[in-house]
């Protein structure tokens, strides 16, 4: 047992991802365009997980950005392991329309995209970085469990707010670099009092590789981060379910018996151990 002074900390539970994993990594693109699939393609090759925030009535606009029609965006998405979520029906400011308009926007994207795709859509990045409180609350009264903002928070912290989901950093931001080195070479486990778990979030347009004639950042990028053994690699989505599971934990008065509710397992740390809560489980955590 450790010293009366190091005992706070030392009893502090610390979110672990599955397989007790302390890191994360996810990305996020946007618009639906022609380079998604060489996007798509880096992604696989190094077995990374993103997910793509699709338009449903701009598949005409080809000199707005190369975007793909309706049948290439079908087929570029329909196979693969990552997430479509939505980016609006017309990529407007939802929060420079009538509130009614917004819902409509958001509504129509969510029930093309799940006719289309046969597939729960739940998910959301806002275009233009347009929202506002009346639009959070419309989104989850419309079923829109998370969605991202452009703003970069230069961190790998856990999103306190889903609806207002800040990622780490844009890819052509000059700090993606800095902050690469700093995901592979540190970790949580480094750390004496605040051990929390890392998630780093990029986000873009792949157009932009394309427009930069940069598509080495990503390829880099995707090199660097993949194959690591302490790191989960999954879509905007199956972070936002876990972490939901993880806070929907059920804890005894004195802290030592745990309730998990979900449907999927969950993990945590506690004394320097990793313990993992199955689908409606109940485990009690050692004694010293």
């Amino acid at each position: 047992m450790p010293s009366t002074v190091f005992r706070q900390m030392f009893e502090e539970k610390y979110m672990r991802f599955p397989g007790g994993k302390t890191k994360a990594l996810t990305f996020s693109y946007d618009d639906g365009v022609a380079a998604d699939e060489r996007l798509i393609g880096i992604f696989e090759k190094y077995g990374l997980k993103g997910t793509f925030n699709l338009n449903s009535m701009l598949f005409d606009c080809i000199n707005w950005h190369n975007r793909m029609d309706e049948e290439q965006t079908y087929n570029a998405f329909k196979d693969t392991a990552h997430e479509i979520a939505l980016h609006g029906a017309r990529h407007i400011y939802l929060n420079k329309v009538p509130l009614p308009e917004a819902i409509r926007e958001v509504a129509s994207n969510r029930d093309w995209l799940e006719h289309k795709f046969g597939r729960i859509v739940d998910g959301m990045a806002y275009a233009y970085n347009g929202y506002n409180g009346d639009v959070k609350r419309v989104l989850a009264d419309l079923g829109v469990k998370y969605a991202r903002t452009t703003i970069s928070t230069y961190a790998f912290d856990i999103p306190r707010d889903f609806l207002e989901w800040n990622p780490t950093v844009h890819h052509n931001d000059p700090r993606l670099g800095e902050l690469i080195e700093k995901f592979v070479s540190g970790s949580p486990e480094d750390e004496f009092k605040h051990r929390e778990p890392w998630l780093f979030y990029i986000w873009g347009h792949s157009y932009e590789y394309d427009d930069e004639d940069n598509w080495n950042v990503i390829e880099d990028a995707a090199k660097t981060l993949s194959g690591r053994d302490d790191t989960w690699y999954a879509t905007n989505s199956e972070i936002c379910d876990y972490i939901n599971a993880y806070r929907s934990l059920v804890f005894s008065l004195d802290g030592e018996r745990v309730y998990n509710p979900s449907c999927m397992s969950v993990w945590l740390e506690i004394r320097g151990e990793v313990y993992v809560i199955p689908s409606g489980g109940t485990v009690l955590f050692k004694q010293d």
